[in-house]
């Protein structure tokens, strides 16, 4: 079921289904990040609507509770779901139709909900409106409990909610009546959250309904979380007015992106004290290393917002540790998890695509010296040794790798359990770091040397001679001379996705062919070709079941950026040849993204047809590749 998502650039957003239904734990109207773009909480989840005209009353929304009802039936009045230039539903009723529209507001944690009849005017109608809070981490599930506190405090007619204790208190701006009368509805079913074998029921509090004659005008709810949301006016707030010059604001604002994709591209750039960060996906994921730089390859630099590039480089030269960035920063104040071999690596290839990209730009560039201090701690760093076994080898390779860690981008894992080690050399991670090396001897020598060493011993003890292609790890264990021989996707890396291209010639258009016949799919790379050990066609069942499967040939639409790259640089290179590749690779994919999160791009899709979309809906570096090979 297509998902719409509407972020508020601080991490907090509001989402749901095209038709209304709540299927997951994250689908809210007010989620708020109570210290950007951590802490993040589901205020108020939803609502139920209703329209009362002359000749009775019509719901104008659906609920879905265990085990497996809907109700009331607003969703046999849907005829129309418009996604721009923000979320619209039309509901058909007797005498004619309601508009319902709702958006969030940019750096702001609030949301705007609007509805508007379309019909007689001399019939007379009101609209009743019951929102359902809840005040929890948005991770977590609601359960009716005597700790809620219904009764807000009204002051110059707006309500106030303080459900909790440490919870952000809610604020909720109307035009209507508000009529308190405390319920709890229980039992809400998410359908999502039972095919992912988690928890999925939940309770949530019903403090009262909001009365709006719609004879006199749309109806206006605007709801706000603490001190992030509506600044508090010393005089009562025209909530119908100040919906309009929001809707203003905002319409201007999003009118500046050229294209559905570069709107989209802006919910993933977020607030991260003084800085900038990224989202790695919504509804579930935070700011992870690796995603971002990665992500900000398309999302930032291929799109021109180079001031967000600089200030989400220096955030994070500022958690640097032994020339190691972390993986993840954590939600909830915990210390930040530096188990990647690869994002430090990541963060040197986009500082200097940064630099080519602002070398004329003083003021870009008054960070420079920082940025490549950063660098050189890295490539240090590594070269020397750091955590979990990363050094540098004789051979001018990186090892890494210890038991029982994850430190590649597959990084599953069940219980002690790593599904895909790759100890030893694993084959983008030289990618990435003769990558490094060639940058980084651009403006320090001393790499060159090592950079050259590197590759050599790359284009001789990689080459898989029986299969015409790359080994996807050698000295596997740190063992000498061992070799995993699986077919996956790493490879690619060696030809594109990366400045240098390591393997050219026939045999970097023999690795492409092999990708394109046993990896390739409408929606991206296989992690894994079909026929290989442990493949797996379909991503679901419990969490267990869906970590064990997901690089076991899980398909990763991110992945579709290096192998356009790499299959117009084995074929020319020529403008022609990348067009050709558009076209024979990405407009097909294009034409499916919409069926999970719209105007975005989906985390992983099953490996075999129809390749149904999975994980998260809206993931920053899907949509960050895409965007990086199409500008």
């Amino acid at each position: 079921m297509a998902e719409w998502l509407e972020a508020d650039g601080l991490g907090g957003f509001a989402s749901g289904t095209v038709c209304g239904i709540r299927t997951r734990r994250y689908h809210a109207l007010l989620l708020a990040a109570a210290q950007p773009p951590t802490n993040r909480m589901v205020l108020v989840n939803g609502l139920d609507a209703e329209i009362e005209l002359p000749t009775g009353r019509f719901a104008l929304s659906t609920q879905r509770y265990a085990p497996g009802i809907n109700a009331p039936d607003g969703i046999e009045r849907l005829t129309a779901f418009e996604p721009d230039p923000w979320p619209r539903w039309t509901y058909a009723v007797p005498g004619g139709q309601i508009e319902q529209e709702l958006f969030v507001p940019h750096d702001r944690a609030a949301v705007v909900l609007r509805w508007h009849w379309q019909g007689d005017a001399a019939v007379p109608l009101k609209l009743h409106v019951r929102p359902f809070f809840s005040g929890r981490d948005f991770h977590l599930t609601h359960h009716e409990n005597p700790a809620f506190q219904f009764l807000p405090l009204t002051i110059d007619g707006d309500q106030r909610w303080h459900m909790y204790d440490g919870v952000p208190e809610v604020t909720a701006h109307s035009n209507g009546t508000y009529h308190h009368e405390p319920l709890w509805y229980r039992h809400f079913l998410y359908d999502e959250e039972a095919a992912r074998g988690l928890d999925a029921t939940e309770d949530l509090a019903a403090p009262g309904r909001y009365e709006f004659d719609l004879t006199a005008g749309d109806a206006v709810l605007i709801l706000s979380a603490g001190s992030l949301g509506l600044p508090l006016t010393p005089t009562p707030l025209n909530a119908a007015a100040a919906a309009e010059t929001l809707a203003r604001i905002e319409l201007k604002r999003r009118s500046a992106f050229a294209t559905p994709r570069l709107l989209a591209a802006d919910a993933y750039i977020v607030k991260r004290g003084e800085g900038r960060t990224i989202i790695a996906g919504y509804p579930w994921f935070g700011d992870w290393g690796r995603d971002t730089f990665i992500s900000m390859r398309g999302l930032c630099l291929a799109t021109g917002r180079l001031e967000d590039a600089r200030k989400i480089l220096v955030a994070w030269a500022g958690v640097l540790s032994q020339g190691m960035l972390p993986n993840r920063l954590p939600d909830h104040g915990e210390a930040p998890e530096y188990n990647s071999v690869d994002a430090s690596l990541w963060y040197v290839i986009v500082v200097h695509e940064f630099l080519d990209a602002v070398r004329h730009d003083p003021v870009l560039c008054a960070q420079r010296d920082l940025l490549l201090a950063t660098v050189k701690a890295i490539l240090e760093g590594y070269l020397h040794g750091t955590n979990y076994g990363i050094h540098g080898s004789d051979d001018g390779l990186l090892a890494c790798g210890v038991p029982g860690v994850q430190l590649t981008w597959m990084d599953a894992k069940v219980g002690d359990r790593v599904i895909t080690p790759r100890i030893g050399k694993p084959v983008e991670v030289q990618a990435l770091w003769l990558n490094a090396l060639a940058l980084a001897a651009r403006f320090d020598p001393q790499w060159q040397s090592r950079f050259e060493q590197g590759r050599a011993a790359f284009q001789q003890r990689f080459w898989n001679e029986s299969r015409g292609c790359l080994y996807d790890v050698i000295d596997a264990n740190h063992e000498p001379g061992k070799l995993d021989a699986s077919l996956r996707p790493n490879q690619i890396f060696a030809i594109g996705g990366l400045p240098l291209p390591l393997v050219e010639g026939e045999r970097a258009a023999q690795i492409v062919q092999v990708a394109q016949e046993r990896l390739w799919t409408p929606m991206g790379l296989r992690s894994l070709a079909p026929g290989e050990p442990g493949y797996a066609p379909h991503y679901e069942g419990s969490p267990a079941q869906r970590d064990s499967v997901y690089h076991q040939g899980t398909v990763w639409p991110w992945l579709a950026g290096p192998f356009v790259e790499a299959w117009a640089r084995v074929h020319g290179g020529s403008p022609e040849v990348w067009q050709q590749a558009r076209e024979t690779f990405l407009a097909p994919s294009l034409q499916r993204l919409d069926l999970a999160g719209l105007r975005h791009v989906p985390e992983i899709a099953d490996a075999e047809p129809p390749f149904t979309a999975r994980g998260c809906p809206f993931q920053a570096w899907s949509l960050g590749e895409l965007l990086r090979v199409t500008r």
